[in-house]
Parts: structure tokens; sequence; C-alpha cells
């Protein structure tokens, strides 16, 4: 079967409860493809809130923007995997960018916090990329280095929870070099994963989604949708009848 095409807006530390009620009720009304899956990540404040707006329609899935890789204790600020299970959060976000590089999280303390989301029921959108080592042609070496942090951490079964999400960082890539990398990272889960993983995993693209590149980038045999950000708050960037349109009026 085709791999279902998933689109993820991650609202970043934006919005208030008053647009991003908007947003989400947008989505509600608007005619989506149904064969396309929409996840929606707003700031930890308001998930429960997004929650409540969702649930009208059921069309649109909740997505935290992180999570803890410890069940409860004393640390400040963070939201455990039982706490998204309380509120009825399906999805969290893990290992993107702005925590790799402004924060400093390491590839071995993503792995376990994608670990910890998973055996709690939360399904995963998994960041992975470089930053200026594509000028050192070192792509695949440093994305391959977080994919393996997490497979000691995950069984095969395990990675069909996961959506991987590719987002290279200081660079918009072309829509050559996007497919070029997702084709690897297919080729790595084949290899070090399974070929059912290979085949059924979904690899998106989290650069810089526009209505230049989303058709061509769409249409690439190994991109199988995008994690959108700040574009992703304009109510209409999100509202599409097809996933080849997709950010089509950002």
């Amino acid at each position: 079967m085709p791999r279902q095409f998933f689109v993820g807006g991650n609202f970043k530390m934006n919005g208030t409860a008053e647009s991003i009620t908007a947003i989400i009720k947008n989505l509600n009304e608007a005619k989506l493809d149904e064969t396309t899956e929409v996840v929606v990540s707003p700031p930890a404040l308001y998930l429960t809130l997004a929650q409540q707006v969702a649930d009208e329609k059921k069309k649109v899935a909740v997505s935290s923007q992180n999570v803890f890789d410890k069940p409860n204790g004393a640390f400040t600020g963070e939201i455990s995997v039982s706490q998204l299970q309380d509120a009825k959060i399906p999805w969290t976000i893990i290992g993107h960018s702005e925590r790799r590089v402004i924060l400093k999280e390491t590839d071995e303390f993503i792995a376990r916090k994608v670990k910890a989301a998973i055996d709690g029921g939360i399904s995963v959108i998994f960041c992975i990329g470089e930053t200026l080592e594509r000028e050192a042609d070192k792509t695949i070496e440093v994305v391959t280095k977080q994919l393996n942090a997490a497979a000691k951490e995950l069984t095969k079964e395990q990675w069909s929870k996961v959506v991987i999400a590719y987002e290279p960082v200081w660079y918009v890539a072309t829509t050559q070099q996007a497919q070029e990398v997702h084709a690897a990272i297919r080729k790595w889960l084949a290899d070090a994963i399974s070929p059912e993983a290979s085949e059924n995993t979904r690899i998106i693209y989290g650069g810089s989604v526009s209505e230049k590149n989303c058709r061509e980038l769409a249409q690439e045999r190994d991109v199988d949708g995008f994690l959108v950000g700040g574009a992703s708050l304009k109510p209409a960037c999100m509202s599409f009848s097809s996933p080849v349109l997709c950010m089509a009026s950002c």
C-alpha cells in the first residue's frame, strides 16, 4: 500500500488562544484531502485547547513540540509522556534542529526521548538534519549518525510509530538534494532496520516549504509530506484540497 501523505504544522513559540483556535477551526471546515494526515503542533500551553477544538471534527491531530525522557520528577519546565497521554495528545515532535542547535540536545538524549514516547504510546515526528555540514559534503554522515542513535533504542516494530522529518538547516535544499537525502534515509532503513520499515516509514521534508517548491517535492518518490514551520500559522496555509497543493497559498 502507498504511504499516507503527512503534513505537520509546527507553530513553534508562536500563537495565542485566539489565533490557534482560528487555525484549527479553519482546518475543521476546510475541504482537506482525505488521504492526507494533518497534524498541528502548538506551544505546550495551548495543547489541551487545540485538542478540544480539533475534536470537533476529528480531521486534525495534535502534537506537542517536545517531551522528556523521564516519566516524572523534578524536571522544571518539561512535559512527560504520561501527561501527553492524559491530555489525549497522540503525537510529539522530537529532535527539532532548534533544540539540537540552541539547546544542545545530543543524539543520544533525543533517541531516549523517542523511545520514551513510543514506549508510552505516543507517535513521533523524529527530526534529523545537518547544519553547515552540507558544505563539507557530510550530510549523509550526519543524518546517519542521528538515525543510528535512535536505532539503538528502538525495536524494528517501533519504527511504525515514527515519521522521519529531514530538515536541512541554514539553506534551502533543491528538490533533487531533498530527494537524494530522503532516498539515502530510506536505504538506511532497509539496511539497518528492515525492508518493511524502509517501505512503510514516512519521510517528510522539513526545510523551507513554499508554493514554489512544494508541488515538485510532493512528486518525488521518497518525499511523503512536509513539516511546515512559521508558514503554518497562516490559516490558509494548512487548508489544501490535495497533498500536491500542500502549502500553495503561503
